[in-house]
């Protein structure tokens, strides 16, 4: 019986995945084997010895303390693409307001109002300053092109705009799902160049973190209106608010609030609604449970941010799930100890990542724990599962 803890609400279809018979899910598991997350902050939090597994509800981990959980043996899980569509849509609304300034014309009406104005006698003389352009014929750069980024650049070129995309780390998968309208660049420089509109969908990391800077912003248009629905650390705060005040950029629509960006003309700032969808929060619950089942069950790794993915049908009656670091002579070495029991390898496969690598080694019978505890002791071993049919 797997103990698993939840740190958030986590939806009850996603937890409705894994059996009874298997599970026990509380916020209160003493000793849990898998934690299904949302926002909960992690990053300090003490990981009990038989933590396993980490699966986020959500596509963003950076409330999650990864490097510990890879020198731990644990495996972390998201959920990329479950929130897609949540997303996309709110990013479409945000290329609207920023164009339109829907946002300031309402709460200028709630100022009318307010002073006991009647306000169908004001809107004619009033309205002018909440003039904005039409998306339509206003080209789109769409910076990311992963389950988000495609379908937001799928949808401006059925809304008539023109779409620049750019993703250096395009994959087969979302390249056949992307619209042959939309035009790919390799060079940032030129999407920057050409755009009216940009909006942002990559992943926060060291290599991205603050990309959307004063040098970048120097090489968009006059005008460019930036959408931002991915991640604030993307954006250098500063830079966006000098960009604002001396009109290089129009407008700035972001889920990521803060006082700063407030108090900045031109902004359009939303709650971190992106995943608040009921849909979205179902959809991500149910992706989480299941991968979290398929690894705590067979040692299955589908979408970890920090292992490989690694997928193997059963074919013995016991199987050795093996992290390790990803150094010259450890399968041996494995493979060497069940040798030496006279154990026969029905099938292995390892897959590596960065300084990491993981196995997954399928026998004819389950080794004896001496033979675990060997494989355990070997140098460059961080954890070492035996799983049984």
């Amino acid at each position: 019986m797997y103990q698993i803890k939840t740190l958030n609400k986590i939806a009850k279809v996603g937890l409705n995945t894994l059996s009874a018979d298997k599970y026990t899910v509380s916020d209160s598991a003493a000793d849990p084997a898998g934690i299904l997350v949302r926002s909960a902050d992690m990053l300090e939090a003490e990981l009990p010895d038989s933590l396993l597994a980490i699966a986020r509800a959500g596509a963003g981990t950076n409330n999650i303390p990864i490097p510990r959980c890879s020198e731990a043996g644990i495996v972390v899980f998201n959920t990329p693409g479950a929130n897609a569509n949540a997303v996309k849509e709110l990013t479409t609304c945000a290329l609207l307001l920023a164009s339109r300034k829907v946002s300031a014309g309402s709460k200028w009406l709630d100022a009318q109002a307010a002073q006991g104005l009647e306000v169908s006698e004001v809107v004619e003389k009033g309205k002018s300053q909440f003039a904005g352009p039409e998306l339509l014929g206003k080209t789109l750069g769409v910076i990311g092109l992963g389950a988000i980024g495609v379908q937001v650049a799928n949808i401006a070129v059925k809304l008539g705009m023109t779409v620049v995309g750019y993703d250096p780390y395009l994959s087969v998968h979302w390249a056949l799902s992307l619209s042959r309208a939309v035009n790919f660049t390799a060079d940032l420089g030129e999407l920057y160049r050409q755009a009216d509109y940009i909006t942002i969908h990559v992943p926060q990391n060291k290599d991205t973190k603050g990309m959307l800077n004063a040098a970048a912003i120097a090489q968009m248009k006059d005008g460019v209106r930036v959408v931002n629905m991915a991640r604030g650390g993307l954006v250098v705060e500063a830079d966006v608010i000098a960009a604002l005040e001396s009109g290089k950029m129009a407008a700035y629509v972001t889920d990521f609030p803060t006082n700063a960006l407030m108090a900045a003309p031109n902004v359009t700032a939303l709650p971190h609604l992106g995943a608040s969808t009921p849909e979205s929060e179902d959809n991500c619950a149910v992706m989480a449970a299941r991968e979290l089942a398929d690894y705590l069950e067979n040692g299955n790794i589908v979408n970890s941010v920090n292992l490989p993915e690694c997928v193997m049908p059963w074919t013995g009656t016991a199987r050795l799930c093996i992290h390790h670091r990803n150094s010259p002579g450890i399968l041996a070495s494995v493979t060497g100890v069940l040798s030496a029991e006279g154990m026969n390898v029905e099938n292995m496969t390892n897959k590596s990542r960065g300084d990491y690598a993981y196995t997954m080694v399928d026998v004819d019978q389950a080794p004896p724990a001496s033979a675990v505890e060997h494989i355990r002791s070997l140098e460059g071993v961080l954890r070492v599962r035996l799983l049984e049919k």
